[in-house]
């Protein structure tokens, strides 16, 4: 059973659409554990940005960023494929719409932790936070939010 539904997360993966009609934006699937309500309000800002979001829940989530090529140091609590590339944690839907927009070659972005004032963790507390560009070897800063 492990390997079937590793399996399925891995051809999920690697079939997401990477090209839509103009001014269209792409499909996200979200995986996330099923009591995460901070990951349903990260779900809910990327709908609000105009995204159509389909939610997986799972009751690990290491499977899924193993497959994602998320390392540890850049983990948060839900992971999610947009266009091909991996979105880790708390990301703006503004980031994402700039990398869908300037497809640089990376795997993704990630936001690591869950920063205070970041997507979904609106909490009258905001703290800095960087988004990250990240490839198989390393990252580097793709926005800062201060």
């Amino acid at each position: 059973m492990r390997k079937l539904l590793l399996g399925l997360i891995a051809v999920a993966m690697l079939i997401a659409p990477r090209i839509t009609l103009a001014g269209e934006l792409p499909p996200v699937t979200v995986w996330k554990s099923p009591t995460c309500g901070c990951c349903g309000k990260w779900v809910e800002h990327m709908r609000k940005a105009g995204f159509k979001v389909t939610v997986k829940n799972m009751d690990s989530m290491d499977m899924v960023k193993r497959m994602a090529g998320v390392r540890d140091e850049l983990q948060s609590c839900h992971t999610a494929r947009v266009g091909g590339y991996t979105i880790e944690g708390h990301v703006p839907a503004a980031d994402v719409q700039r990398l869908l927009s300037e497809r640089p070659n990376v795997l993704g972005l990630a936001v690591p932790g869950m920063p205070s004032g970041s997507p979904g963790m609106e909490n009258g507390e905001r703290d800095p936070y960087d988004v990250l560009a990240f490839t198989a070897s390393g990252s580097k800063v793709f926005s800062s939010h201060r």
